[in-house]
């Protein structure tokens, strides 16, 4: 039996399966690895992603617990603005420009912060710029409580300041009035001791005769006209210059003879009353001197028995009277 050199058919198959074996080993351990990896990956991923959710949920709570802190710190703040604006309406409803312009800037600024605060998916940057926002309000709010307290304080001084010119304008006015009232009493007591006084009445009844001649009777058929004469006395207060004097004549039937032609007229005297004047006199008087009138009145008809008063007045008062009485004619009168 003879032996060749060559290796077999089954010796030759051998070594191809051992090649086809760690290939395929090879290709387990890779897929193993590739699942082992993926798994780790899978592990890994849901690891970053329950810490990605965790970190979101800590930022929701977190910005939701901020934004609920700088909402209880706007609602401080606006209480305040309310309270100072509440102690200080009128000061509010001035026109003070620095008062009004603040006001203006803090509701703004509430509001702006209001819309911040509002947004249901609020940024941190966002809160972030609220929380500079509310700082700045109340760093406003404090300002403008400060500017209300110096205007209440400037208030309070301009009415104390008001209360004392008041008081001294009232203080000035009594004075004043109290003095005004002795001026007038004084006035008063002058104007009255300036008032003339008339003496010495003289009152004729004049017959006129043909050419010229004149002649004193009693009978008041033949009187043509009352000559009245009287002196206006001496006084030293009244100021010299033109005075006024009103003749009254009352006939005997107590009617006063007023003819508006020949110059009559009223005039008041010194209770108030309208009075009537038979005649009215302006005289040149001298201050201290003593002073002689005379006049003569002439009616349009014959002159009636009985008594004439004749009344003179100046500044109101009467300051002087006479009485002549005319008679009936006898038979050889």
């Amino acid at each position: 039996m003879s032996f060749e050199n060559y290796p077999s058919a089954e010796n030759t198959a051998k070594p191809d399966n051992s090649w086809q074996t760690k290939k395929r080993d090879y290709l387990i351990a890779l897929l193993v690895i590739a699942l082992l990896g993926t798994w780790a990956y899978i592990i890994w991923d849901k690891s970053q992603t329950r810490e990605t959710i965790q970190q979101k949920d800590l930022v929701i709570t977190n910005t939701s617990s901020e934004r609920d802190q700088l909402k209880k710190e706007l609602e401080e703040a606006t209480m305040m603005y309310d309270q100072i604006k509440t102690h200080s309406a009128n000061m509010v409803q001035s026109k003070d420009s620095t008062i009004f312009r603040r006001d203006r800037e803090i509701r703004e600024k509430q509001n702006k912060i209001q819309q911040l605060l509002s947004k249901v998916g609020a940024t941190r940057e966002e809160l972030a710029q609220a929380k500079v926002l509310i700082t700045s309000l109340q760093e406003d709010i404090q300002g403008y409580r400060t500017k209300v307290e110096t205007l209440q304080a400037e208030k309070r001084v301009l009415t104390e300041e008001k209360r004392s010119v008041t008081q001294q304008r009232d203080n000035f006015q009594r004075n004043f009035d109290s003095a005004n009232n002795v001026i007038m009493e004084k006035e008063g007591v002058i104007d009255i001791a300036s008032t003339l006084h008339a003496s010495n009445f003289s009152i004729l009844g004049i017959n006129e005769k043909n050419g010229g001649k004149e002649q004193v009777t009693t009978v008041a058929k033949r009187v043509d006209k009352l000559r009245i004469s009287f002196d206006i006395d001496e006084n030293r207060v009244a100021q010299s210059g033109e005075k006024k004097l009103y003749i009254c004549i009352t006939d005997p039937d107590g009617k006063p003879l007023a003819v508006e032609a020949l110059g009559s007229g009223k005039f008041s005297t010194r209770d108030g009353a309208q009075k009537y004047f038979t005649h009215k006199i302006d005289i040149n008087y001298t201050q201290g001197q003593r002073q002689t009138l005379s006049l003569d009145w002439k009616q349009n008809s014959s002159f009636a028995t009985g008594e004439y008063k004749i009344e003179v007045y100046n500044n109101g008062f009467k300051i002087g009277e006479g009485i002549r009485i005319l008679k009936k004619g006898g038979l050889f009168s």
